[in-house]
């Protein structure tokens, strides 16, 4: 066996790159570490076909490199490894957007309640009264108070005259006090907030434009109740627009961890608890089978109530997203439509809510026919 030790730069790559081609190799093996691992991955992927393991674990005190490399091998050939699922560079990339979309909207939510502290320590309760304290009305009544506007009357005089509280009690919880350095601080929020905002606008642009050959099985996804247009870009970006790593929806559940666990021995279970799985998914679908389960016309939110009575809350929540796991298998894998047999299936609510999704996709660029347009079944 013909072992050498390289190092990590562009040079030392491309010498273990050649020495690798010299010697006719033609798969090989490494461990996951950190993200240490990636550089070593795109300096051979072009001319090899590579495997990731997830861990290679060594007797206590006898670790080196060199015997984690040939461990490692003799595993491999021996399957004994738990490998990784590597997608296409295509695939990495539209990953690299969506969570770095999904990272932008968890700080945008973490600036919204930082100014939701703000007004608290003010005694401000706008957001008592507006159901959106990033909308425009509110966003013109927080400009001014970080301008230094005081007045509640004139505060109130920017919101829309829509607004359900009414004038009264948009002045009453305006009134309050905000110190300078409140104001300075609000005003650097509301900053950020925008520059997230155009950030984000920016990356729904760019997702859209690099998944716009897969815009049919963007389509597919919203049909399935609980699934909206980012949460379909998601998707495609972890599993892939044909889910073609995946054979069956039972391996694609294990993989997410959406799915009872099985820790068996001597033909019984001692514990039913998940995998961890891929957190993303795990999220995204556990999102989607609250939103399921508050579908009208679907037979979702029946199932949910009738699970609910013996799991609970948590678990029937798992129990639909992991159907709904089953059902985007079915969708991108056999290229099926979602179709809805409740007896309390209503075809307008389905219809009004798909065209709203609809409506979504176009304003990201994609050119998505009409509910009515579309062949079911």
């Amino acid at each position: 066996m013909q072992s050498r030790r390289f190092g990590t730069g562009s040079a030392e790559l491309r010498h273990l790159t050649a020495w690798l081609c010299q010697y006719g190799v033609t798969e090989a093996v490494r461990e996951s570490t950190a993200q240490y691992w990636k550089p070593v991955w795109l300096e051979l992927e072009p001319h090899l076909r590579l495997h990731l393991a997830q861990s290679n674990q060594a007797p206590k005190g006898r670790k080196s490199d060199l015997a984690d490399a040939k461990r490692l091998v003799r595993r491999f050939v021996a399957g004994e490894l738990m490998l990784s699922f590597i997608p296409e560079p295509e695939q990495r990339a539209w990953r690299m957007v969506t969570r770095g979309r999904l990272q932008l909207v968890r700080e945008r939510v973490q600036l919204q309640n930082q100014i939701e502290s703000l007004l608290e320590e003010g005694r401000i309760k706008l957001s008592s009264v507006i159901s959106d304290l990033l909308g425009a009305s509110g966003r013109r009544i927080l400009r001014a108070m970080a301008k230094g506007g005081t007045s509640p009357e004139a505060l109130a005089a920017l919101g829309d005259k829509s607004l359900k509280c009414g004038l009264p009690a948009l002045v009453d919880a305006l009134t309050g006090s905000m110190g300078d350095i409140q104001c300075q601080l609000l005003a650097q929020h509301l900053d950020r907030i925008e520059l997230i905002d155009r950030q984000i606008e920016e990356l729904n642009k760019l997702v859209a434009a690099e998944m716009f050959r897969y815009q049919d099985a963007i389509t597919r996804l919203i049909e399935i109740p609980g699934i909206g247009a980012e949460a379909a870009q998601e998707i495609l970006a972890e599993i892939g627009p044909d889910a073609a790593a995946f054979p069956s929806a039972e391996q694609l559940a294990s993989w997410i961890g959406v799915c009872p666990g099985s820790n068996e021995s001597a033909g019984e279970n001692h514990s039913g608890r998940s995998a961890k799985g891929n957190r993303f998914l795990r999220r995204l679908l556990c999102q989607a089978a609250q939103a399921a389960a508050r579908t009208n016309g679907s037979h979702l939110p029946s199932v949910f109530q009738r699970l609910i009575v013996r799991l609970g809350y948590v678990k029937a929540v798992w129990a639909i997203a992991h159907r709904i796991c089953k059902i985007v298998w079915n969708v991108l894998h056999k290229g099926a439509r979602f179709v809805e047999f409740s007896e309390a299936r209503n075809p307008k609510a389905i219809q009004r809510a798909i065209n709203r999704h609809l409506k979504a996709l176009r304003r990201l660029g994609y050119s998505v026919p009409l509910v009515s347009d579309v062949p079911r079944g």
